[in-house]
C-alpha cells in the first residue's frame, strides 16, 4: 500500500497541527484498530476540523503509513538518546533495552499499530523492522571490528536481539506484566551478555 503522502508543512504551526493529527491517529487506531477507526474519530481526538485532515493526509491509508514511519522515527530517537552515553556495545545493549521498554510503556499503542501494519500495509511493516535490523546489524558489526564483542553473525544477532526486546515489551504492554523495567533489563542483559552456556 505505502501511498505517497502530501507535502511537509511549511510553518511551525502547520507542523504542530500535523503532529497533533498523527498523535490522535496513534491514540484512535491504537484503541479501535485500523478498520474501526475513522477520520472523524481522528480529527475529533486532534481537535481539528475534518477538512484540516486533508491538508496533511490524503486518506486513512495515508495517515496509517505515515504513523508507522513516525512511530519508528520516535522510537529510533528514543533509542539514540538512551544509548548516547554508552561507553561500548555491551553498555549500549543495556541502555537500549531500557530505552525501548521505557518507550513502549509510554506508547502502548505501538504494538497494535505495528501488528496491524502486517495486514493493512505489509510494505510499511517490513520497512519498519528492516530499518531497525539494518542499523542494529551495522552497530554490532562495528562493535565486532572494534573488539567490543566476539565475532559472529551481526545480522542474525540483530534480529534475535530485536525479538528479545519486542517480546519483553509485549509482555509489559499487552500482557500487563508489572515487573519493574530495571529488573527486566537486568535479567535480559545477563542473558544477552552471558548466554545460556
Amino acid at each position: 500500500m505505502s501511498v505517497e503522502t502530501t507535502a511537509s508543512p511549511k510553518t511551525r504551526r502547520g507542523e504542530a497541527t500535523r503532529r497533533a493529527i498523527l498523535k490522535a491517529a496513534e491514540a484512535v487506531i491504537g484503541a479501535k484498530g485500523f478498520n474501526d477507526a475513522s477520520i472523524i474519530d481522528i480529527t475529533r481526538e486532534a481537535g481539528v476540523a475534518q477538512g484540516t485532515f486533508y491538508i496533511y493526509f490524503k486518506s486513512k491509508d495515508d495517515i496509517f503509513a505515515e504513523l508507522v514511519v513516525e512511530m519508528g522515527r520516535l522510537l529510533r530517537l528514543a533509542l539514540s538518546e538512551a544509548t548516547a552515553e554508552a561507553r561500548d556495545r555491551i553498555a549500549a545493549e543495556r541502555a537500549g533495552l531500557r530505552g525501548f521498554l521505557t518507550f513502549v510503556t509510554a506508547h502502548p499503542n505501538l504494538y497494535r499499530i505495528i501488528q496491524e501494519a502486517l495486514f493493512v500495509d505489509p510494505e510499511a511493516y517490513r520497512a519498519y523492522f528492516q530499518s531497525f535490523a539494518d542499523s542494529y546489524r551495522d552497530a554490532l558489526g562495528e562493535a565486532v571490528a572494534a573488539g567490543e564483542i566476539r565475532p559472529g553473525d551481526p545480522d542474525i544477532w540483530a534480529w534475535a536481539l530485536i525479538g528479545i526486546a519486542r517480546n519483553l515489551g509485549e509482555r509489559a504492554v499487552i500482557w500487563g506484566d508489572e515487573t519493574p523495567i530495571d529488573e527486566v533489563v537486568d535479567a535480559a542483559h545477563d542473558l544477552i551478555v552471558n548466554g545460556l552456556k
